[in-house]
């Protein structure tokens, strides 16, 4: 596969070599970029969860390992503040808000229901006190105050939720409030969650000073918080993600975690209890740390081949990878090596009329093991 996109790229590069340059070739490397070099791993395999949905990504190229009903419109609970996260960690990387400012909190804030902390309307606290507060225990209160300060208030920010949301391709997904509490037409579905959960840590990693946090506390210890993410304190890697339930929604996950150069997000929706929740995401994770791996094919600035240029100006072109280059495949009980051939064949003819091309490989040889 790794080999045929290659020859689709030197093909293409030929094509427009005819069309916009026939008679020449002045540069001396040829960048090669593709962003959809992914092994096709999702197989046929019954994990047998009692769950209404449950997905399985690759963080990192967010290739999707494993799924079940992972289109379905359910109710997210607490898990939609993912995206209200998101959108804090966006405006902190920004420059728009800073860990140290003050947030006020308005009657409307105190008056929420569920999990929170008891917020008062004549105190502040930090950005980073909220952060805490809304990755640790959930806290309602809190969210909403961030909301209303970011945005002026609720509707607003659910419209940025919303408009994020279609950004990324959460096709399922509809918003109607920053918290997740009940509400006719507030849905998503487990393959969207895992899209907003891969963003908030591919392009946020320091959300994970606060999804690891296994106890802490606030208001100079007066306030107590303990994760509700039990996975933080039985699961070897867990990052995160967040946690989510209502009496509707019942119970749901994004479990993130990594192991050495493999990181996965689980994303389990409408468990019928608490323990089956875990139990099932730690499963989504065990299959996946168990079955892939993570294998680097490329850096950026590689040079992957060098391209012979007929009647061009010069003789030889390299082609250099954009980016880096990953892959996430299911282990084997050979190892996998990723290797250049030093003989490659290619020949660049830059006349209008004529031009040969002969196929190039990347070989990927297997070692069998004893």
């Amino acid at each position: 596969m790794f080999s045929k996109k290659i020859n689709l790229v030197l093909a293409m590069f030929v094509v427009s070599l005819l069309i916009f340059q026939p008679f020449s070739i002045a540069a001396s490397d040829y960048i090669w970029s593709d962003d959809s070099v992914m092994a096709s791993t999702t197989e046929s395999v019954d994990l047998k969860l009692e769950s209404g949905a449950a997905i399985l990504i690759d963080q990192k190229s967010g290739e999707v390992l494993y799924e079940y009903n992972a289109h379905e419109q359910l109710r997210p609970a607490s898990v939609t503040k993912v995206m209200t996260i998101l959108l804090i960690m966006e405006a902190l990387d920004s420059g728009r808000l800073s860990l140290e400012d003050k947030i006020p909190c308005s009657e409307n804030a105190a008056a929420m229901g569920g999990s929170q902390i008891w917020l008062d309307v004549r105190e502040e606290l930090t950005v980073n006190e909220m952060l805490k507060a809304i990755c640790v225990v959930s806290a309602n209160d809190c969210t909403m105050a961030m909301a209303e300060y970011l945005a002026g208030n609720e509707s607003a920010f659910v419209d940025q939720m919303n408009a994020k949301a279609k950004s990324l391709g959460m096709n399922d997904t509809c918003f109607k409030n920053c918290h997740g509490i009940d509400e006719d037409g507030h849905v998503t579905s487990a393959y969207d969650i895992s899209l907003m959960s891969r963003e908030l840590l591919n392009n946020h990693p320091s959300i994970t000073n606060y999804t690891t946090i296994w106890m802490d506390s606030l208001r100079d210890g007066k306030s107590s918080l303990v994760n509700t993410n039990k996975l933080l304190r039985t699961y070897t890697g867990a990052t995160g993600l967040k946690t989510g339930s209502t009496s509707l929604a019942l119970y749901n996950l994004s479990a993130s975690a990594t192991r050495g150069d493999l990181s996965l997000i689980g994303v389990i929706m409408k468990a019928p209890t608490s323990a089956i929740r875990f139990k099932e995401a730690q499963k989504l994770l065990d299959y996946g740390f168990s079955n892939f791996s993570y294998t680097n094919l490329g850096n950026k600035g590689d040079v992957v081949s060098e391209v012979t240029v007929n009647k061009g100006i010069e003789k030889t072109v390299n082609l250099v990878l954009e980016k880096d280059v990953r892959q996430t495949d299911k282990k084997r009980n050979w190892q996998r090596c990723i290797t250049r051939n030093n003989n490659i064949r290619k020949h660049f003819c830059s006349n209008i009329t004529r031009w040969c091309f002969r196929r190039s490989h990347i070989h990927i040889s297997r070692q069998q093991f004893d």
